[in-house]
């Protein structure tokens, strides 16, 4: 571990490439907490009686930012990972520059950046039904939606990413790819 006992873990990639897959799986294996930049989104959401659809959650993440500041959602993180005890603590949905620039200020962080093709992410999303309007979606919609600010964000600073994985196997080749990721980042 790093020398403040905390290993910071932003994970980054495009929809449905495997982001909570990803923290699901070192969260029931290796322990610690995790935080999405969507919870925010969703709490407020709720609480106003507005479906969290990735339509709505976009244009809440827009005003937000438009209004208070375009880093106020990378702010809330930081502060998030810095008031956590936990010794490992999972971002997931790292998107924005600004979201990497605070989380890098913070000792123990590590970018690790998720990826895969978009026919794989499509099959994932409409299975999953996270979001209301995933499970109707169109492919037509789904590669539209992969042109929005925040996804090409997300193709910048993945160049930044101390690892990356490829995606596009089944849950045991991820597994074991979480599985070495951890064992390089623990014994640092």
């Amino acid at each position: 571990m790093t020398t403040n006992n905390k290993l910071i873990l932003g994970i980054t990639g495009n929809m449905a490439s495997g982001k909570t897959t990803i923290t699901d799986y070192i969260k029931e294996h290796y322990g610690g907490v995790s935080f999405r930049f969507s919870t925010m989104l969703r709490d407020i959401l709720t609480r106003i009686h507005v479906d969290a659809t990735r339509d709505n959650l976009q244009q809440l993440s827009t005003f937000l930012r438009a209004t208070f500041g375009e880093d106020l959602m990378s702010k809330v993180i930081a502060e998030d990972v810095k008031e956590a005890t936990d010794a490992i603590i999972i971002v997931e949905g790292v998107r924005r520059p600004s979201d990497v620039a605070y989380l890098k200020a913070i000792p123990g962080f590590h970018l690790i950046a998720v990826t895969a093709d978009i026919r794989t992410r499509f099959d994932r999303i409409t299975k999953r039904s996270e979001n209301p309007d995933d499970q109707t979606k169109t492919f037509e919609v789904f590669e539209k939606e992969q042109t929005q600010e925040a996804e090409i964000k997300i193709d910048e600073i993945s160049h930044e990413a101390e690892v990356l994985i490829d995606n596009n196997g089944d849950l045991d080749t991820l597994y074991k790819k979480i599985d070495e990721i951890m064992t390089t980042l623990t014994h640092v």
